[in-house]
């Protein structure tokens, strides 16, 4: 029985050449200068074809298995381990879970083909809107400017409700600086989340943000007056951090990618290590997933120098009132002060002088205490369970304490008597 030659056209041709060579027809130098071979190679492929015709130019191994073929035995276990864990995973990331939690190296380009194979994948096609986007540069150092948002999504899968993850991404190096999971995107959790990330980074130059309510006054007077502000812009005004407010979501790009990948790769992450609480996946967060993601996903700024203002002594210890809730209120004629349906009754005792129809400020701060100030004096007060009775006490005015006279003791010489002595005559 003949045995079939498959031969490529190339294989074709350098047969012919050959033949010609061995029949006389042509000189060795030129055969070499048409082959692209040396004299001596040519010499050796005519010896092999007049000892094995023309499979000697056929290459050895066409038709064999290849030398780098994976094994069955691996495509089996990565196939069984890709149905029963990663089957909502993208390529890339399964590739790096199959090599550091199962040991298997294999190409995201391999895993990718066996996925799309077994039906776990479908290639994207390529995006053909002809649109043009001008990339803006990079900030050139850290702390520069961050792009913070909030995203609601059930990150926790079926393991628990819905929640907001709070994050904040480096402009200039691509890294997280902060996540952190909280039940909404109040202006109670946007105040702790930049006040730990203040009392640990220090100041950023600007924060990137979007027009959600908790940063931004949408009405149209507001336009008018500048004065309207929320409480988060009050905050980064006392801290000297300036607010840019994006037109669109493109335009901070940078932290709607992330969440894209978040919702993707950590919803997994915490899957696979079996979290479904806000605790726990913020202490994953911190000591696992965001050093991880920053090795893999950051980049070097063009200047290495930290933009983060540090703290003086006197600016962390006003933290706790910047970062509070501030409400404006009047003392009423009885001295109490409404707020949130509860009544505060101001004691006689005050550290400066308060009168009736005052205007105190009152700071709701993070732990849900309450402090008052006037004129850069915290009030003395106590909450009162319902509200006072009316009173006839005719009092005009809260005033400090005045300190009583001071009275020499008996022995001191001021209360002894004393005598001229005359001159002598």
């Amino acid at each position: 029985m003949t045995a079939t030659i498959h031969m490529t056209e190339k294989d074709i041709v350098r047969f012919h050449i050959i033949t010609k060579l061995i029949e006389g027809l042509v000189a060795e130098a030129w055969a070499a200068e048409q082959l692209g071979l040396s004299v001596r190679q040519v010499r050796r492929l005519k010896h092999n074809v007049l000892e094995r015709k023309a499979v000697a130019v056929v290459h050895g191994l066409r038709g064999r298995p290849s030398n780098h073929q994976i094994p069955f035995a691996t495509i089996n276990e990565v196939s069984k381990l890709l149905h029963e864990k990663y089957y909502d995973f993208g390529p890339t990331f399964a590739t790096e879970k199959l090599k550091t939690l199962h040991g298997i190296s294999l190409s995201k380009e391999t895993v990718r083909a066996l996925m799309t194979s077994l039906g776990l994948w479908k290639p994207k096609r390529t995006k053909e809107n002809g649109r043009y986007h001008a990339w803006r540069p990079r900030k050139e150092r850290y702390g520069a400017m961050e792009q913070f948002d909030g995203s609601y999504h059930r990150w926790f899968e079926d393991r628990s409700d819905e929640c907001c993850l709070l994050a904040a991404i480096d402009d200039a190096t691509g890294c997280i600086t902060r996540a952190e999971f909280g039940a909404s995107e109040s202006v109670v959790e946007v105040a702790g989340f930049w006040k730990a990330y203040i009392a640990e980074k220090g100041r950023p130059i600007a924060i990137y943000l979007d027009k959600f309510s908790t940063y931004k006054i949408n009405h149209k007077n507001a336009k008018d007056n500048h004065e309207l502000m929320t409480q988060f812009e009050r905050m980064a005004q006392e801290v000297d951090i300036d607010l840019i407010t994006a037109h669109s979501p493109e335009a901070k790009g940078r932290i709607e990618r992330l969440f894209g990948t978040l919702q993707d790769r950590l919803v997994k992450e915490l899957r696979l290590v079996g979290i479904g609480t806000i605790p726990e996946a913020n202490a994953f967060l911190k000591a696992t997933f965001i050093p991880a993601f920053n090795a893999q996903f950051g980049v070097l700024p063009a200047d290495a120098s930290d933009a983060h203002r540090p703290l003086t002594e006197i600016e962390r210890m006003s933290l706790d009132a910047i970062f509070s809730v501030h409400a404006i209120r009047k003392v009423g004629n009885d001295f109490t002060v409404r707020f949130e349906n509860r009544w505060l009754q101001l004691m006689k005792i005050q550290p400066c002088l308060v009168c009736r129809n005052d205007t105190v400020l009152l700071e709701k701060r993070l732990d849900d205490t309450l402090h008052m100030r006037l004129r850069g004096n915290y009030l003395a007060f106590i909450a009162l369970p319902d509200r006072p009775p009316k009173t006839h006490e005719r009092i005009t005015a809260l005033a400090p304490k005045r300190a009583e006279p001071w009275k020499p003791a008996a022995d001191h010489p001021w209360r002894k008597p004393f005598f001229i002595s005359k001159p002598a005559a």
